[in-house]
């Protein structure tokens, strides 16, 4: 007589009172029963707590039922809702994401990649990074990939991300729209194809509203806080007159807040900030801060839904998702 928690296949067929193959066929959802056989093997599963092998199943299907998840900066509030959206996307699968965080050094992240690959995992969902393009190509000829929150040119169907041109063209806009003419931008690492896109949108609506893009204006951050102190830093040292800040991303400009206010400089009232993720913290800041927002959670789940696709050997295009601008307190009407 099986025991709670110790049940088999076989156990559950006999509570059932169907054949062990009925059994398998509910368990692993793949071809059709009857409501009443399918009522009473689940109602067997539960009485007698039968919990799966997942490590026997694996090794009969060749699959470990892993996905790995390759992320940048644990405890960052973008990434981390991005992961969020990757746990609800694989919830009720037979699939289980084990982490890894790549702490923006690509070295670190081929390491982490390689050590998960080493275990077995069926697919890969890498977020952000500075992996190259090509090591990314390479391998994703050995397992199925996905790549979050970046684009890369020719590996599009592959890649879930927003326009970051175009979201940062709305943030600029938004300034110049506000009266500011002289808006500095602190971008983030320009090594990556994010930060550039994020440069081209606030050039473009500089362009466009006939102002002259000053490189004195332009400081290069690395996506981190503290690099946004430093901007501050940096722009004031050049004496070059300023109203209005883009930051690249939400960290940055949380950053730039602080060294502002270490200089006595008043958000909105003295300059305006502008930032770009809406992450958790940007509604909380003093003034709430005007951002652009990233769907992380639904890149997540997009991420999930592809990854899912992959493995079953389904051809599926990632969904265009949006970004929004949330205007917020820290920007104003330049006077």
């Amino acid at each position: 007589m099986a025991t709670r928690g110790n049940a088999t296949i076989s156990d559950i067929a006999r509570r059932a009172e169907v054949s062990i193959s009925t059994v398998s066929r509910v368990l692993s959802g793949t071809t059709k029963v009857t409501d009443a056989k399918r009522r009473a093997v689940l109602e067997a599963v539960t009485d007698l707590n039968y919990q799966p092998n997942v490590f026997a199943r694996g090794l009969a299907s060749g699959q470990s039922l892993t996905i790995g998840v390759l992320t940048q900066n644990f405890g960052s509030p973008f990434y981390d809702g991005i992961i969020q959206g990757v746990v609800r996307g694989l919830n009720r699968t037979d699939y289980f994401p084990i982490f890894a965080d790549g702490q923006w050094r690509s070295d670190i992240e081929l390491e982490a990649i390689l050590a998960m690959m080493r275990r077995q995992i069926d697919g890969l969902i890498v977020i952000g990074g500075f992996l190259v393009p090509e090591e990314l190509e390479k391998l994703a000829r050995d397992i199925p990939l996905v790549i979050v929150a970046r684009r890369l040119a020719g590996f599009e169907e592959n890649c879930v991300c927003i326009d970051n041109v175009q979201a940062s063209y709305v943030a600029t806009q938004h300034l110049i729209e506000l009266g500011h003419r002289r808006i500095a931008h602190i971008s983030g690492r320009l090594d990556h194809p994010d930060a550039r896109d994020r440069q081209q949108g606030y050039i473009m609506a500089i362009e466009e509203a006939g102002i002259q893009p000053n490189p004195e204006l332009i400081i290069e951050g690395n996506f981190r806080r503290q690099s946004g102190v430093l901007a501050i830093d940096m722009l004031l040292l050049r004496g070059v007159a300023f109203s209005a800040i883009f930051a690249a991303n939400d960290q940055m400009a949380h950053g730039a807040r602080l060294g502002l206010y270490r200089r006595g400089l008043r958000v909105p009232e003295d300059l305006s900030l502008v930032g770009f993720d809406d992450d958790s913290a940007a509604a909380f800041m003093i003034p709430p801060l005007t951002t652009v927002r990233q769907p992380a959670v639904e890149l997540g789940h997009e991420a999930s839904r592809i990854i899912l696709a992959r493995l079953k050997g389904e051809t599926t295009s990632p969904a265009r998702l949006k970004s929004e601008l949330i205007v917020r307190e820290s920007t104003s009407i330049h006077r």
